[in-house]
């Protein structure tokens, strides 16, 4: 007789110890824990029908946006399709969204995952996935509202119903419900303290309003609770190095980059996004970093000629660009442009945001600070379509800013920087920025 899981969903095995590694595995994907794949291998070894845990191992490594890890997807998506009669319907719609994620329609993938989500609203795969890729299409209110709609079907003694509340909060605050995503993130936490995505949700909002000190210090506080053994904790520390460089404090923003972002060898593309946007930054604001561009440039040369997701190959391009590289910064424009000619959610990406942002940071590192400011001006208002969070994206202003200065275009420079000002207006970096305005102006 089929098991139901701890949220009461048919889980499609009959082997107790099969669901027994599922369930583990779930829990440690929802809070970014190491390492779920592991445990799904072994419930696959106890029951290789159980289409679940071929669906979640596909899901979990496709979503990694690393083409390098795509032979593991499509055999963990060809070990549920061989077993799809028997399986149960959600783990068959699991199987159809994973289809069209792998033929490129991320969209429809998307779209899918969400459709189990209300079908089965305790389907904490669907809505990890949902969630996760609303984050990377740029669907900012999707990020609040699928977490909002599941709700009601998780009281607090339902099993992750934690984590749960860590992605609405993170929603609320990518939708400026700052003081409700503060209140939501904090409650998540009191429900399950080692929850990285709810402690996310708090630096977020913290990030946001400006306030660096305290984002600091909330990091630093919760350190326990998100860094040892978990998988999204390089981004946790990317975060805070933000706090510091809000505060002038390069030092400390070059220690997080040298300790905690690159300490190792470095391979999947998720992981070179921090350190290649923290650098960037820097380099912005002219502080010689030294040999640190190499390494990340060189880990960022195999994935350079994918261009299977907009917001890596910007990315890649600042790489790039900031090595000095500047021959592979212009192949990784032609692979974008090529990809926009094809078809399917990242040719759209790249078409919308993604081609016009590489080649306006490969303006930047050709001198070129007009083209580069006005090409990223034009973009503005779709920019979010590609992916991110508004923390990941500012580096877009802040580039087109800083193109803006060097290339003499002063009322631009002056319109981009009063805007932050406006929006944080306690900013210390904001404060010097518009004292360089006003020195240029004299």
């Amino acid at each position: 007789m089929l098991l139901k899981d701890c949220r009461g969903l048919t889980a499609g095995t009959a082997d107790t110890d099969a669901l027994s590694e599922y369930e583990a595995a779930i829990d440690l994907a929802l809070g970014y824990w190491l390492d779920p794949i592991a445990r799904l291998d072994r419930a696959v070894a106890h029951d290789p029908g159980f289409v679940m845990a071929h669906v979640a191992k596909a899901g979990l490594l496709a979503l990694v946006m690393d083409p390098s890890l795509h032979p593991q997807v499509r055999q963990s998506l060809a070990g549920a399709e061989a077993h799809a009669a028997s399986a149960c319907a959600r783990g068959r719609a699991h199987i159809a969204a994973l289809r069209r994620w792998m033929a490129g329609d991320f969209a429809d993938a998307n779209h899918r995952w969400g459709r189990i989500a209300i079908d089965w609203p305790r389907d904490a795969l669907a809505m990890l996935l949902a969630h996760t890729s609303d984050f990377m299409l740029g669907r900012t209110t999707l990020l609040r509202d699928r977490p909002a709609a599941a709700l009601p079907y998780w009281g607090e003694d339902v099993p992750g119903i934690g984590y749960l509340l860590g992605m609405y909060a993170f929603g609320l605050e990518e939708n400026g419900a700052y003081g409700e995503a503060l209140d939501i993130g904090q409650r998540a936490l009191r429900l399950n303290a080692r929850d990285p995505w709810a402690v996310h949700a708090v630096a977020h909002v913290l990030e946001m309003q400006g306030r660096f000190e305290d984002g600091i210090a909330w990091l630093a506080e919760r350190e326990p609770d998100w860094a040892p053994g978990n998988g999204f904790a390089f981004h946790l520390w990317w975060h805070r190095a933000l706090y510091h460089l809000d505060a002038g404090d390069v030092t400390q923003v070059l220690a997080l980059h040298d300790q905690r972002l690159v300490p190792n060898a470095v391979t999947t593309a998720i992981e070179l996004l921090d350190p290649a946007s923290l650098l960037w930054r820097l380099h912005l604001r002219g502080v010689d970093v030294g040999i640190r561009w190499q390494p990340v440039a060189e880990s960022w040369a195999p994935h350079a000629a994918d261009a299977h997701y907009a917001f890596n190959d910007m990315h890649a391009a600042m790489a790039m660009v900031g090595a000095g590289r500047l021959a592979e910064a212009r192949r990784i424009v032609g692979v974008t442009r090529l990809a926009c000619e094809g078809e399917g959610s990242n040719a759209e990406m790249a078409r919308e945001v993604g081609y016009p942002v590489v080649q306006a940071i490969l303006a930047f590192g050709e001198g070129r600070y007009r083209d580069c400011a006005s090409g990223l001006c034009a973009v503005r208002g779709v920019a979010h379509r590609f992916g991110g969070s508004h923390a990941q994206r500012d580096v877009l202003q802040l580039t087109a800013l800083e193109a803006a200065l060097r290339g003499g275009d002063c009322a631009l420079a002056h319109a981009l920087a009063a805007e932050r000002r406006a929006q944080k207006p306690h900013s210390p970096a904001n404060y010097l920025l518009w004292s360089r305005l006003t020195a240029q102006a004299a």
